[in-house]
């Protein structure tokens, strides 16, 4: 269990320092996708497993395009609106980050036999579509006065072999000997840090589809999709401290004065996974479904690097010459990894109450601890010796499987449509001293024409997340950032039949 606390610790480093880069982070972020789609389908929880017959069973269970009528094209903008709460060394800070992005956008174009053709199967629809799964826009802020002994100082006391070590011995902050790294003795600080950093991160995951789905007497409906997921992450964190006393002007040495620290991350990746899927109707009011979806396997590469500039209250001399202030960079730094994520099992049951509307309900299973990391040798020219086996080992000790619900329901008033649903996605970590569950509440409402249809969907969704700027050697001294967010998302869809 010491262990298993130690690197919870070290995993809560958000964006790892690339000495000892922590994958495993990764791993879960590019793994933990959420619901999405038309904003019919957001309006009613997600939950569409069973219920068919919209541009968003294309991403979930592909034989619900099987129940088309008619051909359809849908658009679908949305605008997010999110804010966080960081509470850190004794203090409450708030912030916002907000986005436009494009939900979905695709087209089915159904072929369906006449009602007097015997033949058994009845019709079947090709899709064709994109659906955003995973939003990384956000932005948490924190400050305060940390204890000395988890401050960055400490972090620079310890030499823990990282790019920020090689900064702080270049702009003047440590020294090194035969015995190690250390803060000189002469540099004292005047009093306690006022530490406080801002972690920013945009990017999203888009899952491009390709499906069809068909109809056995409009009693069983089976299909298939290939998806290409794409994936865009940029973070950036600036740490900055300040030693807010000033100098005692008897004393001599000199005095820290202010650093600031400042990390970027740019991944960009693509992959692919393949799902099926089947509908089973017995009567006019129950339907039944269940879909299962590959493991993606997606290739990344990413770009970082880092700064470091101080100031001095008393100029430092080194080889003769003084500096009141100091900078340093790394040179922008490239790496190339694959991830293959868990595969993905879904499970759900539909009562349709004739043109009153439906209710609805899925299941789906995950385990995360199941990712695995490993070198890209797709490039002949490049070879990569990179040790994944230590991130690995962390993904299986540190995550588990977790079971995901959505149930939603929609009413149904002549061409009117009201919608509401709720999902609850569950925390994926087997450590539960923290709870990390992710809930969303949403709400819908829609009108139907002949050959056009606007439906407007609210997703209001909040998480926990815990963060820590670096670690120390003692995990008990690690500064862990308590972050509450939420995000509520606008989605409009437009869509006509054909």
């Amino acid at each position: 269990m010491k262990n298993l606390k130690y690197l919870l610790a070290v995993a809560f480093v958000g964006q790892a320092s690339y000495g000892f880069a922590q994958y495993q982070v990764d791993a879960l972020r590019f793994s933990q996708t959420q619901f999405g789609g038309t904003a019919r389908t957001l309006g009613s929880g997600g939950a569409n497993v069973a219920v068919g017959g919209d541009l968003g069973s294309l991403s979930t269970n592909p034989a619900g395009l099987g129940m088309y009528q008619r051909s359809e094209f849908s658009f679908s903008p949305g605008l997010g609106l999110g804010s966080t709460e960081s509470k850190a060394f004794g203090t409450t800070t708030t912030d916002v980050r907000n986005s436009l992005h494009i939900g979905s956008l695709g087209a089915a174009f159904a072929k369906r036999r006449p009602d007097s053709d015997p033949t058994p199967w009845r019709g079947g629809t090709f899709a064709i579509g994109l659906t955003r799964v995973n939003d990384f826009n956000q932005s948490f802020r924190y400050g305060g006065k940390p204890a000395i002994n988890q401050d960055i100082l400490q972090r620079l006391s310890e030499d823990r072999g990282e790019a920020l070590d090689d900064l702080a011995y270049d702009t003047y902050l440590t020294e090194r000997d035969s015995k190690g790294t250390y803060i000189p003795a002469d540099f004292s600080k005047t009093g306690e840090l006022s530490q406080q950093e801002t972690v920013l991160t945009t990017g999203s995951q888009t899952q491009y589809d390709f499906g069809y789905g068909a109809s056995y007497r409009d009693q069983l409906y089976v299909g298939g999709a290939i998806g290409i997921v794409t994936t865009t992450f940029n973070s950036t964190s600036t740490l900055t401290a300040a030693d807010p006393a000033q100098p005692d002007p008897n004393t001599t040495g000199t005095a820290f004065g202010t650093l600031t620290y400042r990390e970027t991350l740019e991944t960009r990746g693509a992959g692919l996974n393949v799902r099926v899927g089947a509908i089973y109707r017995p009567n006019d009011i129950l339907r039944i479904g269940a879909a299962i979806q590959s493991p993606t396997y997606m290739g990344f590469s990413e770009t970082y690097g880092s700064s470091l500039n101080t100031t001095f209250d008393r100029a430092v001399v080194v080889d003769g010459k003084s500096y009141t202030s100091a900078s340093a960079s790394t040179d922008p730094g490239e790496f190339s990894y694959v991830l293959t994520t868990p595969f993905r099992a879904s499970g759900g049951i539909a009562a349709v109450i004739g043109k009153h509307g439906f209710v609805s309900g899925d299941v789906e299973y995950v385990d995360y601890g199941q990712a695995r990391l490993s070198n890209d040798n797709s490039d002949p020219a490049a070879v990569n010796t990179f040790d994944f086996g230590p991130d690995n080992d962390n993904v299986r000790q540190l995550y588990r499987s977790t079971m995901n619900v959505r149930v939603g329901g929609e009413l149904r008033f002549d061409v009117f449509r009201l919608r509401a649903g709720y999902a609850r996605y569950g925390d994926p970590y087997k450590e539960n001293a923290f709870d990390r569950t992710r809930n969303y509440f949403t709400a819908g409402a829609g009108i139907r024409q002949n050959n056009f249809f606007v439906d407007v969907a609210g997703v209001y969704g909040t998480n926990k997340r815990f963060y820590s700027p670096y670690a120390l050697d003692n995990p008990q001294d690690v500064p862990v950032v308590s972050v509450d967010g939420n995000r509520y998302t606008t989605t409009v869809t437009a869509g006509w039949t054909f």
